[in-house]
This record gives C-alpha cells, structure tokens and sequence, in this order.
C-alpha cells in the first residue's frame, strides 16, 4: 500500500472538520448553543455542513481539473468535462431543505470518489490519492448523515 504522505493527511482530515463540527451541534444541543452563541447560526448544524460540503465539492472540481492537465488529447478533454461535475452537482442539487441538500450531497461525495478512482486508473492522480479520498469521503459521509437520517 502506498503511503499517504503526512502534510496529505493532516490537511485532509483537516478538511473534514466542519463536517464534524456540524454533527456535533446536531447531537449536543449544549454544543449547538455554544457555536450559536459564539459563531453565530451559519456555523452550526446542516447549515456549516451543507455551505461547506458545496465549497469543498466545487474545489474538488479544480483539483480535477488540475490533474486533467496531465493528460493528452481525448482523454484531457474527457478529464476536462468529468472535472466540472462536483461544482455542478453542489450548484444544482443542494436545495431543498437540509435532508434534502445533505442527501444530495452524500451523493455527490460518492460521485467525486467515483470520478477520484477514474482520475487514479488513468495515471493523473499521484498513487496515494485514492487511499485519502477513500478515508475522507467515508468520514464526510458519516457526519453528513448524521443530518440527514438523524
């Protein structure tokens, strides 16, 4: 197994904080009093969650992108058209209420990891990334239905 590099890890679990931080004040109503208190109501429940979850899949669009510079040809373009689909998928799918949103937005970290897996098969992706991905999108997606089947 390839090893992730340390810097990698950090950043990307990182990363997931605000996931985390949401569920939280979603199952501990002193917790969600606090960040009310002191972060103010955009900062707790689905509400971080759901405006994180839409600015991390549109980043993971560049990353995309990024790596589809790597390619030639058919596949750059195909690499090219593939990386929009997050920041779309989190511009078109995340109304509708919060069960609905966070839904949509399980669905859509399923999908970028879908789409992770193409970048690694092709050689774009450095040979680590896939093993992170794989960890990240499992914690997104548990915090993330915390708020949805909670």
């Amino acid at each position: 197994m390839t090893q992730i590099p340390r810097s990698a890890l950090i950043l990307g679990l990182a990363g997931v904080i605000p996931f985390a931080w949401g569920a939280l004040t979603l199952l501990s109503d002193a917790v969600a009093q606090w960040g009310l208190d002191t972060l103010g109501p955009r900062f707790i429940g689905p509400y971080v969650q759901l405006s994180y979850g839409m600015v991390i899949l549109s980043f993971m669009s560049g990353v995309l992108w990024g790596f589809a510079t790597k390619a030639q040809g058919g596949q750059a373009a195909t690499g090219y058209a593939l990386s929009v689909i997050p920041a779309l998928w989190a511009f078109f799918m995340t109304g509708g209420g919060p069960v609905s949103a966070g839904t949509n937005l399980i669905f859509g970290f399923l999908g970028l990891l879908v789409l992770d897996f193409a970048f690694w098969t092709w050689g774009l992706a450095p040979k680590w990334w896939l093993h992170l991905r794989g960890l990240l999108t499992a914690l997104v997606i548990l915090w993330l239905s915390v708020g949805v089947f909670l």
